[in-house]
């Protein structure tokens, strides 16, 4: 492997989208289930956004996720697609899912999409 290639960031942190270093993504349910505990433990605020590569309505909302990561550099951001992490997710019904987390706890949950009513929730959990 050439060590470009091994240094090169995968996922949403490959994006370039986001400045912060608060913007991940979890690949695996073992990588998502370490996510959660970490945000678990550190108490500090959290959004995670379950979706779906198929989602339409998730790939409409996940560029203004990754842009609102930017606006919010005190809370953590993560997306999880369903797929890679089907264990881990099972739970989650509908597409896009978003899950609030304040002091290791999860606080609140908003289906769907809409960039506004995203934002007000970023900024009322941040």
């Amino acid at each position: 492997m050439e060590g470009g290639e091994a240094n090169k960031k995968k996922g949403l942190e490959g994006t370039g989208l986001n400045r912060h270093g608060n913007l991940k993504s979890a690949s695996t349910d073992e990588n998502l289930q370490d996510i959660l505990l970490q945000i678990k433990s550190s108490r500090s605020p959290a959004v995670l956004n379950y979706g779906a590569s198929w989602c339409r309505v998730c790939s409409q909302i996940l560029p203004a996720f990754c842009k609102l990561s930017n606006s919010f550099p005190k809370l953590s951001f993560v997306y999880a697609d369903i797929d890679e992490c089907p264990e881990t997710t099972q739970h989650i019904r509908y597409t896009p899912t978003f899950h609030f987390y304040r002091d290791g706890e999860r606080v609140d949950e908003m289906f769907g999409a809409g960039e506004q009513r995203l934002h007000d929730r970023l900024w009322l959990h941040s």
